[in-house]
């Protein structure tokens, strides 16, 4: 049995802000998988639209509601639904508008994603650059692009 300790990472400054609670990154399993607990508050952005070359994520909604991308099609999750993203499919994620979510997340076979989340959360802080993942998305298998229909999603279509 492996059993681990939370890192927890949040603005305190902000008590609405997100939260990222990192349960266990592939080196603490034998590579299979990378899980952390992601909670959006009112609204609040997850992911930007991206894909993976290697990984499926998996996304289990533990309360909530939760908007996500797959492909340019916007579906609306419940509490209790589960998600499979298979490998290069573009997909994104956000707490459907004015609702918050609470998310368990599964990355397999598992990448190192712990860093990955540590350096959204100095993005977030204003303590890096928000292109800073850039030149890193081959080491994170996390490959940004752009999805006009997220964007309009986002600004204000997602009722």
């Amino acid at each position: 049995m492996i059993v681990t300790s939370p890192e927890i990472l949040t603005d305190s400054t902000h008590p609405d802000s997100t939260s990222v609670r990192l349960l266990a990154d592939a080196s603490d399993i034998a590579g299979y998988a990378s899980v952390e607990n992601v909670r959006l508050r009112h609204g609040g952005e997850g992911a930007p639209p991206h894909f993976h070359r290697l990984s499926y994520e998996l996304f289990f909604l533990i309360r909530g509601e939760l908007d996500m991308l797959e492909n340019g099609t916007i579906h609306r999750l419940q509490a209790g639904d589960f998600a499979v993203i298979p490998p290069l499919t573009h997909h994104a994620f956000g707490a459907a508008k004015h609702q918050d979510a609470d998310i368990m997340i599964i990355i397999t076979p598992g990448v190192e994603r712990f860093e990955y989340f540590r350096i959204l959360a100095r993005i977030a802080q204003g303590e890096l650059p928000v292109d800073a993942l850039q030149p890193r998305q081959e080491e994170f298998d996390t490959y940004f692009v752009n999805s006009p229909e997220w964007a309009a999603h986002r600004l204000g279509t997602n009722e």
